[in-house]
């Protein structure tokens, strides 16, 4: 069931967007400002975002310009509002948006859009070969790994864990979800050895004084990311990284 996040305020002409969704299997979470969208956007895997053009805080062109700014370049974004002017629809283009719906419009019309834009970018990860955060690159054809031009011997496991990290890029990966994908549920091995291999990693991506890149976040797990998550959500045993570093971009080739 693809994850859909819909950023529309509440009451809104839109609200009745999502019963239908639902109906259609989407699995559907409500946001109602920019502030919860780009919160909820860097700790959950979403699939696709739906937007207004209005939001309370900012406008839905401030927001795609943020999301695409924070290196969520493959993520479909699709504005629906009732603002139908053409200025508004090159507008929402121009900021980011891979489509733009104008409302009210049979329900047919924005499912269609959101399951074409979804196969697109089915398409492209299929193809996808390298994977880059920051100055970290992954061939994930050949499981070499580069940082800063400097190639970078792992082990198999190390491999599979960083690999899975820059998959998730900006999310925060429970350590239950990543014990079960690098090692596998029935691994006796317990959620500790996640630590000992995030050492293992670090140890390896961090010589010469490097940035860290991966972040315990305090009871929940690790991220890959260049810019550190706030201070509050740090592990105690680990120091933030100097802020101002650009966020991850994923690279197609």
């Amino acid at each position: 069931m693809k994850k859909i996040m819909f950023v529309h305020p509440k009451p809104s002409p839109l609200s009745s967007l999502k019963r239908e969704l639902k109906y259609r299997d989407f699995y559907v979470i409500e946001v109602s400002t920019c502030h919860e969208a780009l919160a909820h956007l860097q700790t959950h895997p979403i699939d696709l975002v739906l937007l207004d053009a209005i939001l309370p805080d900012q406008d839905g062109f401030t927001l795609c310009r943020c999301i695409r700014e924070l290196g969520y370049s493959l993520l479909p974004l699709l504005i629906v509002s009732t603002r139908a002017a053409t200025s508004d629809i090159v507008a929402g283009l121009k900021s980011g948006a891979d489509d733009y719906i104008t409302y009210p419009c049979a329900i047919e019309e924005p499912v269609a859009r959101m399951q074409v834009a979804l196969r697109r970018t089915e398409g492209i990860l299929r193809r996808t070969v390298k994977l880059q955060v920051g100055d970290l690159l992954l061939d994930t054809r050949t499981r070499h790994v580069w940082r800063g031009g400097r190639h970078i011997e792992l082990t198999h496991r190390e491999y599979d864990l960083l690999e899975f990290l820059a998959r998730n890029a900006g999310c925060v990966l429970p350590k239950e979800r990543i014990f079960e994908h690098v090692w596998g549920y029935d691994n006796d091995a317990g959620l500790e050895v996640i630590k000992v291999y995030i050492k293992y990693l670090r140890m390896k991506l961090n010589a010469g004084e490097a940035p860290d890149l991966i972040h315990a976040v305090r009871g929940i797990g690790y991220t890959l990311q260049t810019v550190c998550p706030p201070p509050k959500a740090l592990s105690q045993d680990r120091e933030p990284t100097p802020q101002g570093l650009e966020m991850y971009v994923l690279q197609v080739s």
